[in-house]
């Protein structure tokens, strides 16, 4: 059965899992390839699904926008604040919502995750960080946004591809830390219980 009552312990994870996605956003802030920014926010996102599970994960990543959406510079490049709803990028940053319950729900299902169950949820938490964001970025590009000269749906994929091997190799070193953590964490009784199938 789920704990629904937060502890001070979970508030310190949500809040130093925002923390760092601010960090992660910004620890290459001048490094811009067609338009979009390259960020660690991707690995803290996986990273928060699959060592705080679904719940304090994907709010740890609701906290995080609400401090950028009322104007912290914890977005890439120092921004924040209303403005960054209609650009292209946002996508992106809803998707970590997503991500993180996705992957620490694939997590929790089961009492005690193997190694193969971690890097299936890590991947699965990628490609929907991808596939969401890709097609936000498109979308906005084509309805709001000025896109680049003869934009079209492969061109937005192809923005991606310069961040791809950076993701797939953090992704897959989330998957072999994460178990670890997530273990200790759990036996120590310093993350409330999520619900178990």
């Amino acid at each position: 059965m789920n704990n629904k009552k937060f502890r001070a312990v979970d508030l310190t994870f949500m809040a130093l899992f925002a923390a760092l996605m601010g960090v992660g956003a910004n620890i290459a802030q001048f490094l811009v390839i067609g338009g979009i920014p390259i960020t660690l926010q991707t690995f803290f996102a996986i990273m928060a699904g699959a060592i705080l599970g679904s719940r304090l994960g994907s709010l740890s990543m609701i906290l995080y926008l609400f401090i950028g959406l009322v104007g912290a510079p914890v977005f890439a490049q120092f921004t924040g604040g209303p403005v960054i709803l209609i650009k292209p990028t946002f996508g992106f940053l809803l998707s970590y919502v997503l991500v993180t319950y996705v992957v620490g729900k694939i997590i929790e299902s089961v009492k005690d995750p193997s190694f193969m169950r971690f890097l299936v949820a890590c991947f699965i938490g990628l490609i929907i960080n991808y596939g969401f964001g890709t097609n936000y970025m498109y979308f906005a590009f084509k309805f709001w946004a000025e896109a680049p000269e003869g934009f079209n749906y492969g061109m937005a994929w192809l923005l991606m591809v310069p961040p791809l091997p950076k993701d797939i190799l953090l992704t897959a070193l989330t998957a072999m830390m994460a178990p670890r953590i997530y273990r200790a964490l759990h036996r120590s009784g310093n993350l409330s219980k999520q619900s178990v199938a």
